[in-house]
């Protein structure tokens, strides 16, 4: 039995009628603002080429790790999903997808799917195994037309920026095709990079020593010598800026920093570049201190050049070894880990802290740290800002936990207002409507209670929604 789709008007608002209220007002205010999205991984090529996309499938399905981690943990095959296996059937995978949509209520990929499907698409009856035939064509024809290109849908959507990411051995063609669409009048819409030197800053990325090959050849520079590697970065940085960049990107496994002298970096260099064969305990201390000097030298990095530094640890990658065997990274196995901030960010922040012109934007998946860690850090430091909730608690209560434990400490303004940071591009406005919806909510909270004025709450849900997040990043 087929059952319809609505989206309640006053979804994700407070039950008590007063609050309702207020938080009505307040969206009313920010709902139709145009959308920063200033970090996520969103494929740059989507917005070079302008192809459209294939399937149903192809674009819902394929690129959302939260959508496949569900139905993988409920033992369906990624295979059988599609997911690198271009032997499957897509219309078959998005069946299988359908007949487990019930796997979903109460998460946010639910909200945010049913967004995409009514607003998107105009569908008014449910998702289910009833009309995965129904979905699946409406939404192919669909993307066959030209309203639903990827520039299309960018400027529906009312997306002012989108900051995709790539790394330092990136070439940026596709940036550089969207900045050429741009000088001709063919396309207006801004779409820039962030610099993610994961792959040749972390001595346990795969394929290291060949992602330091690349480097050279790239920058021009050696980037197997220590003086030669910091150039390196310099000019693929200044490459990067050059493209649109305003922002670099960091996700280590944890938050750890370190300040060497230059002969103990260069010794430090000397060993994770050079030995083939170590013991793996002292390989992994090496790895570890080596990401955590890199971190204060990107931030000194950052200080000359001015680009906006992200830092997201906490996440042990890969966790499930077959799965990375098989299928490779960013395929929902990433889980959230105990991080320190206070001892680990020492180092950085007793070189850089104080620095009111460097922005540096915090982000955790450890929720424990929110009152206890980041929000003091936060509180105190010139150079620190706090980034939303964040991937698994991307979430209305993740979002109502990190409001209520962050601000009596950090305040609103020691934060960089939402961003999305997905892959999954028709989410985007979904994603930023969640968030205004919550962020108005809890500001009703405080208008309710006399905590604070109408008018105050009217700017602030503004800000959030908009505002800081084009301070934070520079845009």
């Amino acid at each position: 039995m087929t059952r319809p789709l609505t989206l309640h008007p006053d979804r994700l608002f407070p039950s008590d009628p007063a609050q309702r209220a207020i938080a009505r007002r307040l969206y009313a205010e920010v709902a139709s603002l145009p959308i920063v999205s200033p970090h996520g991984h969103t494929d740059p090529s989507w917005f070079a080429g302008n192809a459209p996309f294939g399937n149903a499938a192809e674009l819902l399905l394929h690129p959302d790790h939260y959508v496949f981690r569900m139905l993988y943990s409920q033992g369906i095959s990624l295979d059988a999903l599609g997911i690198r296996n271009p032997d499957a059937d897509p219309r078959e995978s998005w069946r299988l997808f359908a007949q487990n949509y019930h796997l979903f209520r109460g998460t946010p990929t639910r909200m945010w799917m049913d967004w995409v499907f009514a607003e998107a698409f105009g569908f008014d009856v449910q998702f289910g195994a009833e009309t995965a035939d129904l979905y699946y064509d409406r939404i192919t024809e669909a993307l066959a037309t030209d309203a639903f290109r990827p520039r299309a849908l960018f400027d529906r959507f009312g997306i002012e920026v989108i900051a995709t990411t790539e790394s330092p051995i990136d070439t940026l063609e596709h940036h550089a095709a969207i900045r050429a669409a741009n000088a001709s009048g063919e396309w207006g819409g801004r779409v820039i990079t962030a610099y993610r030197p994961d792959p040749v800053i972390d001595p346990e990325f795969e394929g290291f020593r060949d992602n330091l090959k690349r480097f050279s050849g790239l920058s021009g520079e050696d980037a197997f010598s220590y003086s030669g590697y910091l150039a390196a970065h310099r000019d693929r940085r200044a490459f990067f800026a050059e493209m649109g960049a305003t922002s670099t990107d960091h996700g280590h496994p944890t938050a750890a920093t370190a300040d060497l002298s230059d002969a103990e970096a260069e010794a430090l260099f000397a060993r994770v570049t050079g030995a083939d064969v170590c013991a793996a305990d002292v390989c992994a201390a090496d790895a570890e201190l080596f990401r955590a000097h890199m971190l204060t030298v990107m931030a000194g990095m950052s200080l000359d050049d001015g680009l906006v530094m992200q830092i997201h640890p906490g996440a042990f990658r890969n966790h499930n070894p077959w799965l990375f065997d098989h299928y490779g990274r960013d395929k929902g196995a990433d889980i959230p880990t105990a991080t320190d901030y206070v001892h680990a960010l020492r180092p950085l922040l007793a070189r850089y802290g104080n620095e009111a012109a460097l922005t540096i934007i915090l982000f955790t998946l450890d929720e424990t740290s929110y009152a206890r860690e980041l929000a003091p850090l936060a509180g105190h430091y010139p150079a620190l800002k706090l980034g939303p909730a964040w991937w698994f608690h991307d979430s209305p209560e993740g979002m109502r936990r990190f409001r209520n434990q962050m601000t009596e400490t950090a305040g609103f303004y020691n934060t960089a207002g939402f961003n999305d940071d997905t892959r999954a591009f028709l989410s985007i406005p979904a994603r930023h409507d969640v968030a205004r919806r919550i962020d108005c909510g809890f500001l009703a909270g405080l208008v309710a209670e006399h905590r604070m004025e109408e008018w105050e709450a009217a700017e602030l849900a503004a800000d959030l929604s908009y505002h800081l997040a084009k301070a934070a990043y520079k845009l």
